[in-house]
């Protein structure tokens, strides 16, 4: 599935509430201009039993106290019960998702900080992080611009007399 069409099916599967699909329209290009810079379409998440997401805390070696909260996502199934995994949560399988969802869901994960996404099939020891900051950012900007253009069409034309 190319991004576009994980985009309308995000907006096509979005709260038919009157505004929430117009939302997910908005920030759609906010979500694609970071899933571009991602290697995949899709990546495999690893959950627990009840089908959480497996958070994963990291520590600062140098400075124990800091902490990061993060969640892998990985190119290939076989990756997440690899013996060498990173992650020490107990794993019960991975789902593949589309990076346009997992984008989208990662905002409304709480505590978590950032998704790691591993880009080469078995080298699970360095990844592209995305913040959740940054999306938070990024997607706050593009309803702003939605909210905007709204305001705008909904604005008395200036020649009505």
């Amino acid at each position: 599935m190319t991004l576009d069409q994980q985009i309308a099916t995000l907006i096509q599967n979005a709260p038919e509430d009157g505004i929430t699909p117009q939302v997910v329209k908005a920030i759609a290009p906010g979500l694609k201009m970071i899933a571009q810079q991602l290697q995949h379409l899709h990546y495999y998440i690893p959950q627990t039993s009840d089908q959480r997401w497996v958070l994963t805390t990291l520590s600062n070696l140098s400075q124990p106290h800091l902490e990061k909260r993060v969640i892998y996502a990985y190119p290939c199934l076989e990756d997440i019960s690899s013996p060498s995994q990173i992650n020490h949560t107990p794993v019960t399988k991975g789902v593949m998702l589309p990076v346009i969802s997992i984008l989208f869901q990662m905002v409304a994960i709480p505590n978590l900080e950032s998704i790691i996404f591993f880009e080469t099939p078995g080298q699970i020891e360095s990844g592209t992080e995305v913040k959740k900051e940054e999306i938070q950012t990024l997607i706050s900007s593009y309803v702003q611009q939605y909210q905007k253009s709204k305001s705008r069409s909904r604005s008395i034309p200036p020649n009505l007399a």
